[in-house]
């Protein structure tokens, strides 16, 4: 993904001595979190809209420098950390800098980014989504992708979607629906299977014992 394919240029990026009043009325006609500051044609950082409304409309933004956010990406950067910078900034505009100039070049909307990830084949093909677990010192991508492969499917992508007490969770996608051969595979190998999938014998046989046995019990 060439991020320079999805920055945006119509907002200019405002001055840090822009009256407060007039970035009001521009938050009014725009639908982002943030609005970009430059003071002397040089990047400083952002300003939010939650803190601006709170600020004197006969006051320019100069005057609360301190509030502005410092967050960016360069135009180089990979589109999974671009997806983290907006997370962890909770914002849906992303400034973008050139890699050795510090240039500003124009920004990121989070709507692009989502759309671009919508149409990786890990979320696009048709397939099986398997979540598992294992202790986080124990599991392998390497391992996984062996018992995967051997069962005659492909790996789409996997990812760590949760680590707590030590425990990885860890969120696969396969391009075969029928993954039976897989999850059992997977247990045999130490992992536990958290999603549930109709092709699960393993599940079906402990709930036809499971209904067996309160049967024998309710005679």
């Amino acid at each position: 993904m060439l991020l320079s394919n999805y920055i945006i240029k119509d907002i200019e990026i405002q001055s840090v001595n822009q009256p407060i009043k007039n970035l009001k009325k521009l938050f009014n006609e725009l639908t982002y979190t943030h609005i970009p500051v430059e003071k002397d044609g040089v990047f400083i950082g952002s300003i939010s809209e939650n803190d601006l409304r709170c600020f004197d409309n006969e006051k320019t933004l100069e005057d609360y420098q301190y509030a502005l956010e410092r967050f960016f990406v360069r135009d180089t950067e990979n589109w999974l950390e671009v997806l983290k910078n907006f997370s962890v900034n909770n914002a849906n505009l992303m400034p973008v800098l050139e890699e050795k100039s510090n240039k500003y070049l124009g920004y990121l909307e989070l709507g692009d980014i989502m759309s671009f990830f919508n149409e990786t084949p890990f979320l696009n093909e048709n397939g099986a989504i398997l979540v598992v677990e294992k202790n986080f010192t124990e599991y392998s991508f390497s391992e996984i992708s062996q018992i995967i492969e051997s069962s005659n499917n492909k790996l789409l992508g996997a990812f760590v979607s949760k680590i707590e007490n030590d425990v990885a969770e860890i969120t696969i996608k396969t391009n075969i629906s029928g993954v039976n051969d897989v999850i059992q595979t997977l247990r045999r190998y130490g992992y536990n299977i958290l999603s549930s999938h109709e092709e699960d014998t393993y599940t079906k046989n402990l709930q036809e014992r499971s209904d067996y046995l309160d049967k024998y019990l309710n005679i």
